[in-house]
């Protein structure tokens, strides 16, 4: 056997090993990258089920003639506002778009709750019993499927990163994706007070 042939050999197994590797840890990063968006339809699912039933509380409440209409219209509108927005999981800023409007909503929402504690006849109503049970398991799913959303994207970003996947990672498009992160300031200890008398 010449020289030449066994380069030619030596060339072509180390391309069909090149190639083989390449393929192996393309279809790893796809596999990922498919986890990570199927956790985040998950979230997805679940903040809708929670504006679901925010517009379910939402007629109760408009069905109630004496009730403040400028809480409840602060409510349509954060409602209005947070199904609105467009997610890109690849983009930190869009993410974090997401973030505010879903924290305005709830902010607005808990307002609106607080409100509604006036108003004992609205309290005593079934659909309102119902909403107060459900609303707190959605915010349950809610963590839930954030944190399993994060646990995803940490796999997914350690196969990006990590050597020698970072290598293919980057030739083949797929890049660090950013974590669904806490809403600012609820590193802070509420400032709770009571008074006594």
């Amino acid at each position: 056997m010449s020289t030449r042939n066994l380069s030619l050999i030596v060339i072509l197994a180390i391309i069909l090993l090149f190639g083989g590797c390449a393929c192996s840890k393309y279809n790893g990063l796809v596999k990922t990258d498919q986890n990570v968006k199927n956790k985040w339809g998950d979230v997805e699912t679940q903040y809708q089920r929670r504006t679901d039933l925010y517009q379910s509380i939402i007629h109760t409440i408009e069905g109630s003639a004496t009730f403040e209409k400028t809480t409840l219209k602060e409510v349509i509108a954060a409602r209005a506002s947070a199904t609105q927005i467009k997610v890109d999981i690849n983009d930190s800023a869009s993410l974090g778009q997401f973030q505010r409007a879903q924290a305005n909503l709830q902010g607005s929402f808990a307002r609106l709750m607080a409100v509604a504690e006036a108003y004992p006849e609205l309290r005593t109503t079934e659909q309102f019993k119902d909403f107060q049970t459900n609303i707190a398991g959605t915010e349950n799913r809610i963590n839930n499927a954030r944190r399993e959303f994060n646990a995803v994207v940490n796999d997914y970003n350690l196969q990006v990163k990590t050597f020698p996947n970072n290598i293919f990672s980057g030739m083949f498009g797929y890049h660090e994706k950013p974590y669904y992160k806490a809403d600012p300031g609820t590193e802070n200890a509420p400032d709770v007070h009571f008074d006594i008398k």
